[in-house]
């Protein structure tokens, strides 16, 4: 019991004091058990009088959940009728607004097809519309093609503008008028000669005109290279206009001055506004620059001369003409008034009839109004006892001439 069963810091701890010790902890135990089994005995029966107390508030409780239970299935049942009511109302309110809905909806729908196949029926006609454009453009562009490869060559640049002028003038001048690519007595031919009045010298038109240089200023990139095509530019309009003047403008064999005839009204119109120098020194070359629209102007001008002209070679014709339709008109005043007088006579002829039928009817009137009944026998008698004329209103009628007082008849 003495041995040292473990030691505790610097004290060793035999077995009997380790044994004490347990009993000592197993009884401080057992004390406590105790009072933890009172504590709980106590706790429950507290805790069953609570419970006892919650079962009698819950059991209230209950009663008056199930009576306010029924109060609430009595007033569920009373909503529920109201509620049913309403309800079929409102299903039928909903169905009349379904109806009405559905019904604009059908009609909406039944317009906006309706302007859905209008707007497609109309899309296809403008994309018909579209395709002809189309179409047209693409023509369009094969003739600018075409122009293009007209206008690249020289040739036939200067056959298109020849043609062109020569269209104008053909339009607005007469055959005699004008003559193309006459031969002049110093060889050359040019376009066209305008046969002026009077003896006068022909004026001449040159269709010829340097496009290149032109196309090189549209074709430009830069400064430099528009730079370059307007000195060219500049450099063969100049040198044209030199040719016009040594060429076509003979003193005593044409006028003094010449028509170069631009067929683009935008290149005429670029000239002027952008190389008013080249214009001017067309003026002192005694040269005009002439757009289509232009020349045309100056053609209808030659056509008021050529017609003035000739109004006077004819004057005299149309004063014979004249005097000629003088006479005819005294010949037929003449004539109405010969038709007047048979018309006066004819009216005094027409007179003298209505005259006698006039007459020919109030005789006709008076043998109407002649008694010619049979006499009786006792009226013959009393005649011849009486031996007088009867001056009754029959005898006097019977007597009386309804011819007399009128010696010549009618």
């Amino acid at each position: 019991m003495d041995a040292i069963l473990f030691s505790l810091g610097a004290r060793p701890v035999t077995v009997a004091e380790a044994l004490t010790a347990a009993a000592v902890g197993v009884a401080v135990l057992l004390v406590l058990a105790l009072f933890a089994l009172m504590h709980l005995s106590r706790a429950r029966r507290h805790a069953e009088w609570r419970a006892e107390d919650q079962a009698r508030e819950l059991e209230a409780r209950i009663s008056e959940l199930l009576k306010v239970q029924s109060e609430m299935t009595g007033r569920m049942q009373t909503m529920a009728e109201v509620f049913g009511t309403r309800q079929g109302d409102l299903m039928r309110a909903v169905n009349e607004r379904l109806d009405g809905m559905s019904h604009k909806l059908g009609q909406s729908m039944a317009d906006g097809t309706k302007r859905t196949h209008d707007g497609l029926r109309h899309l296809h006609e403008r994309l018909a519309v579209i395709d002809r454009a189309q179409t047209t453009i693409r023509e369009l562009s094969g003739q600018v093609g075409a122009l293009q490869s007209v206008l690249s060559n020289k040739q036939t640049r200067g056959a298109f503008g020849q043609g062109r002028m020569e269209a104008l003038i053909q339009d607005a001048l007469p055959p005699g008028s004008y003559s193309f690519q006459a031969t002049l007595a110093s060889g050359v031919r040019p376009d066209c000669l305008i046969h002026l009045p009077g003896g006068a010298p022909p004026l001449v038109i040159d269709a010829k005109f340097p496009l290149e240089a032109h196309s090189d200023i549209r074709r430009a990139e830069d400064a430099e290279q528009l730079k370059q095509a307007r000195a060219r530019f500049r450099r063969d309009i100049g040198k044209h206009l030199a040719d016009i003047k040594e060429r076509y403008l003979i003193p005593g064999e044409t006028q003094d001055t010449a028509f170069m005839f631009v067929p683009s009204e935008s290149v005429f119109a670029e000239i002027h506004e952008e190389f008013d120098d080249l214009v001017q020194r067309a003026h002192r070359l005694r040269v005009v620059i002439v757009s289509p629209s232009l020349l045309m102007l100056c053609v209808q001008v030659v056509q008021s001369l050529l017609r003035d002209a000739r109004m006077r070679e004819e004057a005299h014709l149309i004063q014979a003409e004249v005097g000629h339709l003088v006479k005819d008109i005294d010949r037929l005043e003449e004539r109405v008034q010969k038709l007047q007088k048979h018309f006066s006579q004819a009216n005094d002829d027409i007179g003298q009839i209505l005259i006698s039928t006039d007459k020919i009817g109030k005789r006709g009137r008076g043998i109407g109004a002649l008694d010619l009944a049979p006499e009786t026998p006792a009226r013959a008698n009393g005649a011849a006892a009486s031996g007088a004329p009867s001056t009754s209103p029959e005898n006097g009628a019977r007597t009386a001439s309804p011819f007399a007082g009128s010696p010549d008849g009618l």
